[in-house]
């Protein structure tokens, strides 16, 4: 097995690379959001995604073996968890502004620790402990301001979508943990993203619309980004240890905070601005924690 420290920099590099294909794709969905249905924008991202995944694992000489697979129910109940929250997450960032959809987001390792000591029986520590009440500190300064006003019900409906996003995400991922002793990550993203198709033209039924040349290329793009962002997170964690990578959390806010500016023309809230820090420190927190306990399992 490769070395998670050999390539640092690398490391580095393909994390601030994913940060920049993610936030590009969540611009483009928020930007095509008012006039595609949800499920039509969870299939064409799903589906266009597959193109740099399959690329990168011929690549790498993995397709098709690397499909072979001993779990499929698990891979069934990751894929179904990352469906739902794709389906949400996208639904929070048609009603907010693509930072503070991208900063919620940041809950799920959180979530993610608290489902290890639920879940896989393993210890609540202090840091975890910590990271849990970071976190919700920083949603409760996010949303309460909102919470008075009326007329906000949409954006209180788009943070809560958030935070359901975030929870089915730590769920995904924690069954990621699980599968991921006998399965290879392009065989979890594979089928993932496969299962995401499904379920977004699942919803063709329902009523599809017809799209402008602009906005055919937006949905495009939306997939084509969110797959290489997958390939570059997951090389990134290779070559590189979570602990190093955590404070590129930081930097890697800094692209939708400019979209909301730049592209979107929507100020930063002083509740995201509070928020941030006690969000991104709880998150932090929790990857550390993960990583120090993980390490014990390879020695």
């Amino acid at each position: 097995m490769d070395n998670v420290a050999d390539r640092p920099l690398a490391g580095i590099v393909l994390r601030l690379l994913s940060g920049i294909l993610f936030s590009g794709m969540m611009v483009c969905v928020k930007a095509v959001s008012a006039e595609v249905p949800l499920g039509q924008a969870v299939f064409f991202r799903s589906a266009f995604a597959l193109l740099p995944i399959v690329a990168f694992m011929a690549w790498r000489r993995e397709f098709p073996a690397a499909l072979a697979t001993r779990r499929p129910a698990g891979h069934l109940m990751r894929s179904g968890l990352g469906a739902a929250a794709m389906f949400a997450s996208f639904a929070a960032v048609a009603r907010l502004p693509v930072a503070e959809a991208t900063l919620l987001a940041q809950l799920a390792p959180v979530v993610m620790a608290v489902g290890g000591v639920v879940l896989l029986g393993e210890r609540f520590s202090r840091h975890r402990a910590a990271a849990l009440a970071l976190v919700l500190a920083g949603v409760a300064v996010l949303v309460v301001p909102e919470l008075g006003d009326g007329q906000e019900r949409g954006r209180i409906l788009g943070y809560a979508l958030g935070v359901l996003a975030a929870v089915l995400t730590a769920g995904a991922l924690v069954t990621v943990r699980r599968i991921s002793r006998t399965e290879t990550p392009a065989s979890i993203a594979f089928y993932f993203v496969l299962a995401t198709t499904l379920a977004g033209l699942a919803t063709l039924p329902l009523g599809w619309t017809a799209v402008s040349g602009s906005t055919l290329v937006l949905l495009v793009l939306a997939g084509l980004f969110g797959g290489a962002a997958h390939i570059c997170m997951t090389l990134a964690l290779r070559y590189a240890e979570v602990s190093r990578l955590a404070p590129f959390e930081y930097v890697a806010l800094i692209w939708p905070v400019l979209a909301d500016l730049l592209i979107f023309g929507l100020p930063l809230s002083s509740g995201f601005l509070l928020a941030l820090p006690l969000v991104l420190g709880g998150a932090g927190l929790a990857a550390l924690e993960g990583r120090r306990v993980r390490r014990p399992l390879r020695q």
